[in-house]
């Protein structure tokens, strides 16, 4: 029985409770938001050291770290530390997007490890094998990728981007207009070359039912993942992403019928102006399901700090109702991040997620933001280090109290010295 057909009758779970904790929001609204669909909680039965996290309406935003090796490097122990890295820098879940090496060891390995939910993309192993073993993504088939995906269920991960909205009718739209940057997901791209080689519906969305039976026993959230997103602002909110977001709502629906928890991923790259409507369009085309977003990055002139960027649209994108934010590290469209590179993708993520938070009313974020303040207020090092995101910051930044910015002129001392 899945989370989602628990709340449907009532019945509080082990992970709900978890959730309360965490959560301000109570027992009737979370249980009545998970039935609706609104709400879905990222824990497969068989991952057992998992921390559950909820992801919706209502709740705090949280924030995914990708990882995982690639076909140029592949080096398990690197994505372990920067697996650790993203935990204790307050990542609340992790994806594995490896396509290097010994694809099935890395994800057990990081699942093993991890304490927090782990994501992936099936479509990326099943199509490295075709590769290798036939020298053509064109001969994959559907039962191989559904055999990868049930494997990837059965090993304990917790949720899968699945680009189920990549259908012939989307991707044949995409063909009759003009795009900047065409198709800049991994997984949309490789959907849509199989569709063109073949001639045929994608099997994720002509079998889709057969998708959902299979991950329904281990509770595993579908992602229903963008493949169309936009890769550059000129490319937002155009024909062929709407079309996808609308398959995305049916998907939705029919997900829910069958008792099976969903989400469904955003944008992408999306000028600031565009943002706050096109969150706003996407959370009603799908009902009001959980959206997980890439950013959105606000500009296309940053390499090396679209974190930044990133962490910008993030915000306003959280103010207009996504639910969960992936970040995006220094790296990105440059190369694989490094161990620092992720630790400052987590915290710009955070950032962002946190602002979000303030300005949307969450009383947990608010309280922290006004004990950070009497902290500083108090010039009280230790509990600034405790409430700060960033809990290493004060060990680089170390000049005692009062910092050397202002000295002898500290104005919170003159203050507490002379009133």
């Amino acid at each position: 029985m899945t989370q989602m057909d628990s709340a449907k009758r009532k019945e509080l779970t082990p992970e709900m409770q978890a959730i309360l904790k965490k959560e301000d929001i109570s027992a009737e609204e979370l249980m009545n938001k998970i039935a609706e669909g609104k709400i879905v909680i990222l824990k497969n039965i068989n991952h057992e050291n998992v921390i559950p996290t909820a992801v919706g309406e209502g709740l705090l935003i949280k924030t995914n770290a990708n990882l995982g090796t690639s076909n140029q490097r592949s080096c398990l122990e690197e994505e372990l530390l920067k697996l650790d890295m993203a935990e204790k820098t307050g990542a609340d879940a992790i994806m594995d997007l490896s396509t290097g090496q010994n694809i099935s060891k890395t994800r057990k390995a990081i699942i093993a490890r991890a304490k927090v939910p782990i994501g992936t993309v099936p479509v990326y192993q099943a199509s490295v094998e075709s590769i290798r073993e036939k020298e053509s993504i064109l001969d994959l088939d559907k039962d191989t990728l559904f055999s990868v995906i049930e494997e990837q269920c059965r090993d304990g991960v917790d949720f899968i981007t699945v680009h189920c909205g990549v259908t012939k009718a989307v991707v044949n739209a995409l063909k009759e207009q003009k795009r900047t940057t065409g198709i800049v997901s991994r997984g949309g791209s490789m959907h849509a070359a199989w569709i063109e080689g073949h001639k045929k519906e994608n099997p994720l969305y002509e079998y889709y039912d057969e998708l959902l039976d299979i991950v329904k026993p281990y509770d595993v959230t579908l992602s229903l993942g963008d493949g169309l997103r936009p890769g550059c602002g000129s490319d937002a909110g155009d024909r062929a992403q709407v079309m996808e977001t609308v398959v995305l709502g049916e998907l939705v629906n029919r997900a829910r019928k069958a008792g099976v928890q969903s989400m469904v991923e955003g944008p992408g790259h999306v000028p600031l102006n565009l943002v706050a409507g096109m969150i706003q369009t996407i959370k009603t085309l799908t009902q009001g399901a959980p959206l997980y977003v890439l950013g959105p990055l606000v500009t296309d002139i940053a390499p090396g700090y679209d974190h930044i960027t990133s962490a910008i649209g993030g915000t306003l994108a959280g103010m207009s109702g996504a639910d969960f934010l992936c970040y995006v590290t220094p790296s990105e469209h440059i190369g694989l991040p490094n161990l620092e590179q992720v630790k400052q993708g987590v915290i710009a993520c955070k950032i962002a997620a946190h602002a979000a938070d303030v300005a949307n009313g969450r009383k947990s974020a608010i309280e922290c933001d006004r004990l950070m303040s009497i902290a500083r207020m108090n010039l009280d090092w230790t509990k600034q280090a405790e409430y700060a995101i960033d809990k290493d910051i004060f060990e680089k930044i170390d000049d005692g109290a009062p910092c050397t910015m202002c000295g002898e002129y500290c104005s919170m001392k003159l203050v507490k010295q002379y009133f």
